[in-house]
């Protein structure tokens, strides 16, 4: 354990101890209220670009274990907890004397370079947040002068006007699932494993590409459906990715947005994006279904909003409403076959409620 710290652009200080890799990180620092699934959260792409504080206090109880891993590494820029468990209980996945030790949240970090601070009052900071929205920050167990780190934390760019997808998109496709009912095509703004499995789950043959794929490229190979996935940062300087959404929505084939992808069919609709106080990120966050007063517990990992107001309705319908502040969760299109929602349905962490989306996803699919 070494001394460790956070600055605020306003001035806040906090002292801590390091428990993850050495180093000096910074981010806007957004706070997360799930109680489980911290692997889940360090190795979302949609945290690129951010610092995550987690609300609850004790976290590593349950160790690690690598089939939890959403990617092939951590995104986030920093990690900051209230009390990290060293000793943690359980062990991995089987039973019987071949079971092994879970491995130490700590060992994880410090293999994957990740900067982790613990010790600090996370109830404060986490209020702060909510008062003053989401703050630049710098995590740094290697400078431990307020006045310098402050001036570190002001100089961090904001994720406005960002394209932080092209940081954690596919170099090049791949073939994740094969199945017999048809061919989905996932574009990989940031996509979590997950939601791979899921498309997996229901026979589908998923390839997976990267962000810049135009639609041409993805139309010539004849999909059954489309997936356009989650990720980082803001949506309105993916121009291509605008565009491409667009164009797959006039072709027709079925679509399915999630997340980013959500926001990026909005604006290819023709609406409008804006930036949320503090950002919605969590597995506890409640969804009400329009159609029929359904209430979702969801997963969500998002900055950024659709503006209702911005969409034709004569052409689209909103189906979700976040009932903690109002916010467009779900939109479903009245003349093509292509719909979104905002949180995150493969609930990675989270619960299960949202998971009918898949099944809704191919029953589209099976009609067209």
């Amino acid at each position: 354990m070494v001394r460790a710290a956070l600055a605020l652009e306003d001035g806040s200080f906090f002292s801590g101890r390091g428990f993850g890799a050495p180093g000096t990180r910074g981010g806007e620092v957004v706070f997360c209220t799930g109680m489980t699934g911290y692997q889940e959260v360090l190795t979302d792409p949609s945290y690129k670009g951010q610092i995550v504080t987690l609300t609850y206090p004790e976290i590593g109880n349950y160790g690690i274990h690598l089939e939890d891993d959403e990617a092939d590494r951590c995104y986030l820029e920093a990690f900051i907890v209230r009390s990290y468990c060293r000793f943690p209980s359980g062990t991995g996945r089987g039973a019987g004397p071949e079971a092994q030790p879970r491995s130490s949240l700590g060992d994880y970090l410090r293999a994957r370079g990740v900067v982790a601070i613990e010790g600090i009052d996370t109830r404060a900071l986490t209020l702060k947040l909510r008062q003053r929205g989401a703050l630049r920050g710098v995590v740094s167990t290697e400078i431990l002068d307020p006045p310098e780190l402050i001036e570190r934390a002001r100089a961090i760019p904001s994720l406005v006007g960002r394209d932080l997808a092209a940081e954690v998109t596919c170099a090049a496709p791949y073939r994740f699932a094969d199945g017999d009912a048809g061919e989905v095509v996932v574009v990989d703004f940031g996509v979590k494993r997950n939601i791979l499995r899921s498309l997996a789950a229901q026979r589908f043959a998923v390839t997976v590409v990267p962000a810049a794929t135009p639609a041409q490229a993805i139309l010539s190979r004849r999909p059954a459906g489309v997936v356009i996935s989650n990720g980082p940062g803001d949506p309105e300087p993916l121009a291509l990715g605008i565009q491409t959404v667009r164009a797959l929505v006039d072709s027709g084939v079925p679509l399915m947005g999630i997340c980013l992808g959500h926001q990026l069919l909005g604006l290819a609709l023709g609406g409008a994006t804006s930036k949320l106080k503090f950002g919605h990120h969590g597995c506890n966050h409640p969804v009400a279904r329009l159609h029929d007063d359904k209430v979702e517990i969801t997963t969500q990992n998002h900055g950024f909003v659709v503006e209702p107001a911005s969409l034709d309705p004569a052409t689209v319908e909103i189906t979700h409403k976040n009932l903690n502040d109002g916010t467009l969760e779900g939109l479903r299109l009245k003349r093509r076959p292509a719909f979104s929602v905002q949180y995150h349905p493969e609930a990675a962490p989270g619960p299960s409620d949202s998971a009918y989306l898949f099944d809704h996803f191919a029953e589209m699919v099976r009609r067209r």
